[in-house]
């Protein structure tokens, strides 16, 4: 998290919209998935929008698999919609999208990015056995960063910081996100986190870990948290050497995309 920055006077209330920003769903082709019908489940970030999960779902809806990508409430419209959702809203749609797919689908696989995975990792801590594996990029549940003890003054002071998306190595790739991170909502995430962290052995189903070296968003403070918490026995960690925080947009976007393929393929077979 950046220092606070003087607020633009005329700050825009809405950004920039894509058709890439929208929610994406694929309908499973159980003929390509050896007869049963596969869902899967993928979860943006924080000030993100589902353009930075729309070719990793894109890859796996290729395959045969049935793909939701929803959009977390207050993402894709303006940071200071953001500012006014909170941490129950963004896990109660992505219970709703799991619900869905679990009414349609033989099997559900759950993934997400940062912001993205701290919500998978709650909804399999919650659901237990009706998740059929969980796949994580970079995910957020901690932070060694000192001020954040500060955001519950400074979001009643200061809206916004400076943006932290668009972490990403690979040149000219726009992951879609806010100019701006508004501190009442991100306050709300880290609030989340003892929770989770506490509920983390709770999770025991199949996991694969995709691991940035070189993130500027999260620290190396949610790895060994997760990993050496949450009881599954089938983990497996995937390194990413040539990927910035946005692994799903970046240079090690095809190591993510096969290598989920293959963990889906193998824990719902």
């Amino acid at each position: 998290m950046s220092s606070p920055s003087p607020e633009p006077t005329s700050e825009p209330t809405s950004e920039p919209t894509s058709a890439v920003t929208e929610p994406l769903t694929i309908a499973a082709r159980p003929e390509l998935t050896g007869g049963r019908c596969i869902g899967v489940l993928l979860s943006h970030g924080f000030t993100g929008s589902p353009a930075s999960m729309r070719p990793w779902g894109e890859h796996l809806g290729a395959l045969g698999y049935g793909v939701v990508v929803p959009r977390l409430p207050g993402h894709a419209t303006s940071w200071q919609d953001l500012n006014r959702h909170r941490w129950s809203d963004w896990t109660a749609e992505i219970e709703r999208a799991f619900d869905a797919l679990r009414a349609e689908h033989d099997a559900v696989v759950v993934g997400g990015l940062s912001m993205g995975g701290a919500l998978v990792l709650r909804l399999a801590a919650d659901r237990g056995d009706q998740v059929a594996g969980v796949m994580v990029v970079n995910p957020a549940v901690a932070t060694r960063r000192l001020d954040v003890k500060l955001l519950p003054v400074l979001k009643y002071l200061v809206p916004s910081f400076p943006a932290i998306g668009n972490d990403i190595k690979k040149p000219g790739v726009d992951e879609h996100g806010y100019p701006r991170t508004p501190l009442k909502a991100i306050h709300s995430l880290m609030q989340s986190w003892p929770a989770l962290i506490a509920d983390l052995p709770r999770i025991a189903a199949p996991l694969v870990y995709f691991r940035s070296a070189d993130d500027h968003v999260v620290d190396d403070a949610s790895e060994p948290l997760i990993l050496e918490r949450i009881s599954s026995t089938d983990v497996t960690r995937v390194g990413l050497p040539e990927s910035f925080h946005v692994a799903t947009l970046d240079n090690d976007a095809p190591t993510i995309f096969e290598g989920s393929a293959a963990f889906i393929a193998r824990v719902t077979g």
